[in-house]
């Protein structure tokens, strides 16, 4: 997304396409596939993205925007990462952290690198060749977690002006990314700030779907004020169905300072085409465009008129996701601490001196099990396991007082609340009904000085 767009004025121009038929990918079956313009997960069932993009890179202490966006439906999130050339940073361990938070709410990642914005007119964009050595760069990352990532090369690689190179830099990317070892579905993003007026991505799909070995790569346009009438995104996105080329919306909004687009329009077109979305973007938005924020502050109980629109609306985020298949049968696991203390990080295994698990006598409905499962001066890493009884719940509250002063500073897959020392953790919408005898983990960072002792804890359903 450019903060601000350069005006544009361009007329869709009606053009009679070849179809092209591609046929199951090569890609490993570890990971995501393409086939006939559609994605497939890596239990070889159909994934439709329906998520939102989160300024990870400039926002990167806001790692509850994970829970917060799982919470209200969604099944992907698209993350900002910088190669270092325009913003600080994101090494390898913060990209191995940022995974690790989409696996524990079950969301697929899809990393991009933002340094390219507009490149050819931005003033310190930089190019499609150097975000690739960015993703080799931290590929100890995402090797192995080809069925929970998608690599999107990068942001919007050209902006109005010398984009005439965009099939052929981005194929040259595409074969170095594979030269280099990755497996991972690769998505890749349209010039003209990502809006593709001129149609050079539309026109030179084929060509660049090819280049790539694995036929494992997907599309991405951006819908800004481009997009203003249900005929051109109609047109749009029809042309990539017809040709059997895998497209998604990676970015859009209700509004720009370059047009109007038609999110009805948008959201419906995708819905009714098996389309896949990500909306922009989950907050902190600045230089004008502050109106594009779905959340007030990061915060999920303040939903802009935007977020609602997205997430509650008609063809929004609750009506129409589907979480990925690959998470079906896997427990949710528990991330790890995002920043831990500077001066004395959080050794890999707990110490000696780590309390063990604290398990209270059965409640009636359920039952919680808490956990110490990591621990360094000042500060640790909790879990709590909480297990339905004999019969289905459809809800749960967990709690717990600590003896010895300590407090939760940030949470996930639970929304708690403290009174004194007395602690309250709720289900959030998609971990509240539990089977008979099923369970769910959540976790939490707290801090503590001095003892750390496991508190007994309460578990009431509902």
């Amino acid at each position: 997304m450019r903060k601000l767009f350069a005006a544009v004025g361009a007329v869709l121009l009606a053009t009679v396409a070849a179809v092209f038929a591609f046929g199951p990918s090569a890609h490993a079956a570890a990971g995501f596939t393409v086939s006939n313009g559609r994605l497939y997960d890596a239990n070889g069932n159909e994934f439709i993205m329906r998520g939102v993009n989160h300024a990870h890179t400039w926002y990167p202490n806001q790692t509850s925007s994970f829970a917060d966006v799982k919470a209200l439906g969604a099944n992907s999130v698209r993350v900002v990462l910088s190669s270092g050339d325009r913003w600080t940073r994101n090494s390898a361990s913060d990209v191995s952290n940022v995974i690790q938070l989409c696996k524990a709410n079950r969301l697929i990642c899809v990393l991009e690198v933002h340094d390219t914005t507009g490149y050819g007119e931005q003033s310190g964009a930089v190019s499609l060749d150097r975000a690739v050595d960015y993703w080799l760069s931290i590929a100890s990352a995402l090797n192995g977690q080809e069925a929970y990532v998608i690599v999107n090369i990068g942001n919007e690689p050209y902006g109005n002006q010398n984009y005439s190179s965009y099939a052929t830099d981005t194929a040259n990317a595409i074969r170095r990314l594979r030269t280099g070892g990755l497996t991972h579905t690769i998505m890749v993003d349209a010039p003209n700030w990502g809006q593709d007026w001129s149609f050079t991505m539309r026109d030179s799909a084929p060509t660049v779907f090819s280049a790539d070995p694995a036929g494992n790569t997907v599309f991405s346009v951006h819908m800004y004020g481009v997009f203003d009438t249900a005929a051109e995104i109609s047109d749009y996105l029809g042309r990539f169905r017809s040709r059997g080329l895998p497209i998604v919306v990676g970015e859009f909004g209700h509004n720009h300072s370059d047009g109007n687009p038609d999110e009805d329009a948008i959201l419906a077109y995708t819905q009714a085409n098996g389309i896949g979305w990500l909306g922009w973007s989950w907050s902190g938005n600045s230089g004008g465009v502050e109106y594009l924020d779905m959340a007030t502050n990061f915060n999920p109980n303040q939903l802009t008129s935007w977020g609602e629109r997205l997430f509650n609306g008609t063809n929004g985020i609750r009506q129409t996701a589907r979480q990925a298949s690959v998470y079906d049968s896997i427990p949710p696991t528990t991330p790890p601490p995002s920043t831990p203390p500077p001066s004395t990080p959080p050794p890999s295994t707990p110490p000696p001196s780590t309390p063990p698990p604290s398990t209270p006598p059965p409640s009636a409905g359920c039952t919680a099990t808490y956990s110490i499962t990591g621990q360094w001066q000042g500060g640790f890493q909790g879990d709590v396991r909480v297990t339905a009884g004999s019969t289905a719940i459809n809800g749960w509250t967990v709690r717990w007082t600590y003896a010895n002063g300590q407090t939760v500073t940030q949470s996930w897959n639970t929304t708690i609340s403290s009174s004194g020392s007395t602690v309250t953790a709720r289900n959030v919408s998609y971990n509240g009904r539990l089977g008979a005898g099923a369970s769910t983990n959540f976790g939490f960072l707290g801090s503590w000085n001095g003892t750390n002792s496991a508190p007994a804890v309460s578990c009431t359903a509902s």
